[in-house]
């Protein structure tokens, strides 16, 4: 039909992305907020609206049932309306009904509504990245889950939340599933409280079949669920989204792979911005690692040629994948390129590496290990609370953890200083940084941080070391308290988990050399109950304590 039409679309899929491409179709980048505002004011004119509904009650009204989105909008500003009765389209509650008064021709015609099989990603992968945004979704969240195989997936490892609300524009089957647990119940939300507010349903028949009818369930046009304004009005607001590529400095494509047209602009980048905006409110962006096959990186130095922006420098505040969290908000290119390098696959972060130091945007004696040895250990990673009940974050350190640690030793006393480090100097560069505690051997060496969360914000509040002898299984250790962090016994935890960790990696002893005063680090190995020696050397003490 080429010589009676041409094609343009609002959103590229895999019907129309080669059509695209190839110039055969048009595609208009625009957020699909704005399009009703298209045929509302004729800028975009409507000859023909074309739509599928659910059959007419006894008052004469049907329902568009999975599509409202745009499609009511299309409805109201097209010059003639045809209608396909369909028994098997749901009726869905909201703002999706329309009398038959409106209709021109009506068609009964009975058939299956279309299923969403979104392609299949590494379940090991997928189940990564959930586990990780389950760490920054919170219980009674508002949570807008966008369009991907990705995103549908991960909502499994939110199955032990509570009373999250929905407010999206695309309502999927992982979300209806996490309804049909009750993790989603819609009652702490701000707005439309005890309703799932969707704008369009794209799943299987079985969740076609539960938002029939269901009263628990309003759709919505799009310039209502996407509009950031209402958005912004839920506390706690988070959305999830995923991409196609970031780059070192936290841009971001969601659309294109460099000048080739992949998708649209969607909703994702209203949602992104609208969820910042409520209070409370935050973004994730997720995303495998790497490309099919694990061919490209998905984490780039900068974003290829033609590729459009989705997502500016200051939208993001989460980015997810299955190797870790960094977090963008507030933070400098420096901590954002390193923060990403940490959390991209390990065969892709010497190259990262490399070419950030050749764009300046890291630091020239940038140092890492790579290979098993820089092999961030993350299952080491645990909560403990403290017998003083304070909350702890035990985890190794990672190379993009300098700023942490640069505030935690510029909040140490003069005493605490010269105790750990046998002098007292007041200052730390960038490459003793570096060499002393972020750029370690895992396989040699271990450093764990005692992190106090506070929301988005990470507070070092002790540290703790071990470093392997040549040719031995005996370490030296040290274990240092922020000063206003002493007395909830957070040296107690670090020094105990570190006893954990080297056991298991087959260590026979500790050594330590202390002044003589240091009473504190005696008393902690007598109230964890180690065996140990002592004897004086040189004016300090030197201890072994003993693991068995």
């Amino acid at each position: 039909m080429k010589d009676n039409f041409r094609q343009n679309t609002f959103f590229i899929s895999h019907h129309t992305r080669e059509a695209v491409n190839e110039g055969l179709a048009d595609y208009t980048p625009i957020f699909l907020s704005e399009v009703p505002n298209l045929f509302r004011r004729k800028q975009v004119s409507v000859d023909v609206a074309l739509v599928q509904v659910s059959p007419f009650d006894e008052h004469g009204y049907c329902s568009l049932g999975v599509s409202l989105d745009i499609t009511r909008a299309a409805v109201e500003n097209a010059d003639l309306i045809i209608a396909q009765v369909n028994s098997f389209m749901p009726r869905v509650h909201g703002d999706s009904f329309i009398h038959i008064s409106e209709f021109d021709y009506l068609v009964p015609h009975d058939e299956q509504i279309l299923e969403y099989r979104p392609p299949q990603p590494d379940p090991d992968v997928v189940e990564k990245i959930g586990r990780y945004v389950a760490q920054v979704v919170e219980d009674g969240d508002t949570i807008q889950v966008g369009y991907g195989s990705v995103p549908n997936s991960i909502l499994s490892c939110l199955e032990d939340k509570k009373h999250l609300g929905v407010h999206t524009e695309l309502l999927s089957d992982g979300l209806v599933e996490l309804m049909k647990k009750g993790v989603i119940d819609n009652t702490k939300k701000e707005k439309n409280r005890s309703k799932l507010v969707a704008s369009f349903c794209m799943g299987s028949k079985k969740t076609y079949d539960y938002i029939n009818d269901n009263p628990a369930i309003s759709f919505r046009e799009i310039d209502y669920t996407n509009n950031p304004l209402v958005i912004a009005e839920h506390d706690h607001m988070t959305a999830i989204n995923s991409g196609l590529e970031i780059d070192l400095s936290g841009q971001a494509s969601a659309e294109s792979l460099g000048s080739t047209f992949y998708s649209g602009i969607g909703g994702q980048a209203n949602f992104m911005r609208g969820s910042v905006l409520a209070r409370y409110g935050k973004n994730i962006l997720t995303l495998q690692s790497t490309t099919r096959n694990d061919e490209a990186s998905r984490i780039v130095p900068a974003l290829k040629e033609g590729a459009g922006v989705t997502l500016t420098r200051g939208d993001l505040y989460y980015v997810v994948t299955e190797y870790g969290i960094a977090y963008l908000h507030g933070k400098n290119i420096r901590e954002r390129a390193m923060s990403l390098i940490t959390i991209a696959h390990p065969r892709f972060r010497p190259w990262l590496i490399e070419e950030a130091k050749k764009r300046n945007l890291i630091y020239k004696d940038q140092a890492f290990f790579p290979g098993e040895q820089g092999e961030y250990p993350e299952h080491l990673e645990t909560y403990r609370t403290t017998k003083q009940n304070f909350s702890l974050f035990l985890r190794p350190v990672k190379i993009s953890d300098e700023p942490l640690i640069k505030d935690f030793y510029y909040n140490l006393s003069d005493t605490s200083i010269y105790q750990r480090f046998l002098s007292i100097r007041r200052y730390l560069p960038h490459s003793e940084l570096q060499k002393q505690f972020l750029v370690i051997d895992y396989t040699r060496e271990m450093a764990i941080l005692a992190l106090k969360k506070n929301r988005e914000q990470e507070i070092v509040t002790g540290l703790a070391q071990y470093c392997i002898g040549e040719n031995t299984l005996s370490a030296e250790i040290s274990v240092i308290v922020r000063d206003d962090f002493q007395g909830k016994g957070i040296g107690t935890e670090l020094l105990s988990y570190l006893v954990i960790v080297a056991k298991n990696q087959g260590l026979h002893t500790f050594t330590a050399d202390i002044f003589p005063d240091n009473l504190a680090v005696l008393r902690l190995i007598d109230k964890l109950g180690l065996e140990y020696d002592r004897k004086w050397q040189e004016g300090l003490i030197h201890i072994v304590i003993y693991l068995k």
